[in-house]
């Protein structure tokens, strides 16, 4: 074969390398690392290459691999950079390529994945940066046997050819993201909006822990103060945090929500702050955070004793200078955001140990809020069962009913679930007894149902306590709550009737409409 015909057919293999990689990035706009491993076995198909590798910047300034050929996971995972640190660093800070005719050779070469065996292999390493909008944001490099200055000059050149191709991938994946999240964005705003008409829900009853709570709701609604939400897992403290602002000034504006505990570590500084394109591994796109979307509204914290100690403290500088810079970027945001938080750990424990915030405790308690447990509040549990059964019926209009002895098993039960895990057995009841049925104490979960048997009389008066309970619950439910008929069915005055369901707590209300 000529020289000629040999660089023709290199030229070939080259323009149908191009061809392939253009095709296999072709399909990147959602997930780009499978396609850059198609890529790289295909550099090192059709040039030659031993091995090839992709690199990014992680959120912390760390140059990691995210694609690779020819390498195990072992490999991969000890291929760590710093800017500027060995042939990696050097090139994706500096944005110039470099080419190491003999690794063995090159002191700047640090051979980090402990894949070449520098004193058999003469390996030559070509690495060249990946550049978008005029900054380096990683770099490609590949691994050939010992070969001439010429060879080795035309390996980078292709390399940087492949090196655009993928920058051109990863704005395209950009593009498509931003795309995405503002129509997420604008999905959440809207959904804000109707949100703002939300109902009670699990603020039915007529306690007077509940009134309590609704009068200092009422008090606190209006103002800007910041309000820390107290309560056990399950009393309701969304739905108070959003009753707070739907009767605030901010209503119309955003209600943006967070929980916390449900955020991984790395991810909670992002989400609350945003982040700038490039920022980190998979930031394609600039991205706003949640202080940033609750502007002008308000923005509640759930769970916010699960904050790391660092968080706390970016917290802390937004609350108190009302501004903050995006991940990644080095400008000052400001925003007027009116926050609301939430917990069921005790906060005073955690500051007293180190593990929160002092000062970030009383900036978040301004206006503390304790909601009362469920088992607190006995009187609203028929209530909300009732409320609940509606629901989950196939026809609203016509409630299941539920029994005396279902009812007397809900209201003894302490629920240290509370409102949370009442509606779950409401639910789980109403697919039990049917569309047409009503709840029994039988569709009542087993370790509920399992009370009776704390109840049973050991002595005559308790005996005789029980059966009067239980005849007084039957005459009610027979009747439909009406304590006239109910007493005249037992041979009692209306009076008599009424000291008994005094004496032992029976409520008339659940009985009614039942029958």
């Amino acid at each position: 074969m000529t020289e000629k015909e040999a660089q023709i057919k290199d030229r070939a293999s080259e323009l149908r390398l191009l061809f392939e990689v253009s095709q296999a990035l072709n399909g990147a706009a959602s997930e780009l690392g499978d396609h850059l491993e198609e890529a790289l076995a295909l550099m090192a198909k059709y040039a030659g290459m031993m091995r090839g590798a992709f690199y990014m910047i992680n959120p912390g300034g760390e140059i990691v691999m995210e694609a690779a050929y020819g390498l195990n996971s072992s490999e991969r995972k000890r291929a760590r950079y710093r800017l500027g640190e060995g042939v990696i660093g050097r090139v994706t800070e500096t944005g110039q390529p470099m080419v190491v005719p003999n690794v063995s050779q090159e002191p700047l070469f640090l051979n980090r994945t402990k894949a070449r065996d520098l004193k058999k292999e003469d390996v030559a390493f070509i690495c060249v940066p990946i550049i978008l909008d005029g900054r380096p944001i990683g770099a490609i490099s590949a691994d050939r046997l010992f070969a001439d200055g010429v060879r080795l000059e035309e390996d980078m050149r292709l390399l940087t050819v492949l090196a655009s191709l993928i920058a051109r991938a990863v704005g395209v994946r950009r593009d498509f993201s931003a795309r995405h999240e503002a129509m997420l964005e604008e999905n959440r705003r809207l959904q804000a909006i109707l949100n703002q008409n939300f109902k009670l829900g699990q603020l039915v009853g007529q306690s007077k822990a509940l009134r309590n709570i609704l009068e200092e709701v009422a008090q606190v609604a209006a103002t800007n103060v910041t309000v820390l939400i107290r309560g056990e897992s399950g009393t309701g403290k969304e739905m108070i945090a959003g009753l707070i602002h739907s009767n605030s000034l901010r209503a119309g504006q955003p209600f943006i929500k967070v929980n916390c505990a449900a955020l991984p570590e790395g991810l909670v500084e992002s989400e609350l702050f945003g982040h700038e394109r490039g920022a980190f591994t998979g930031a394609v796109s600039g991205r706003k955070g949640r202080f940033e979307m609750a502007h002008g509204g308000t923005l509640f914290l759930d769970e916010v004793g699960d904050m790391s100690l660092a968080t706390q403290a970016k917290l802390l500088r937004v609350l108190q200078e009302k501004e903050f810079e995006r991940v990644g970027g080095g400008d000052t945001i400001k925003v007027d955001v009116r926050l609301l938080a939430a917990t069921n750990r005790d906060l005073e424990k955690m500051a007293e140990e180190g593990r929160f915030r002092m000062d970030l405790y009383y900036r978040l308690s301004v206006f503390p809020l304790s909601l009362p447990p469920l088992r607190k509040r006995v009187e609203d549990v028929m209530e909300l069962a009732e409320n609940f059964a509606r629901k989950f019926s196939a026809d609203p209009d016509k409630p299941a009913r539920i029994s005396a002895e279902a009812c007397r098993l809900l209201r003894a039960y302490e629920w240290p679930g509370n409102i949370r895990e009442l509606e779950n057995v409401i639910e789980r009841a109403m697919v039990l007894c049917g569309p047409e049925g009503g709840i029994e104490a039988r569709h009542l979960p087993s370790w509920l149902q399992g009370r009776q048997d704390e109840k049973e009389p050991k002595t005559l008066d308790e005996a005789v306590a029980a059966l009067e309970r239980r005849l007084i619950n039957e005459a009610l439910e027979a009747t439909g709550g009406h304590v006239t008929q109910a007493a005249a069915r037992l041979g009692l005055t209306e009076r008599k009737m009424s000291l008994r369901m005094e004496k032992y707590d029976i409520d008339y209300r659940p009985f009614r409409a039942k029958k």
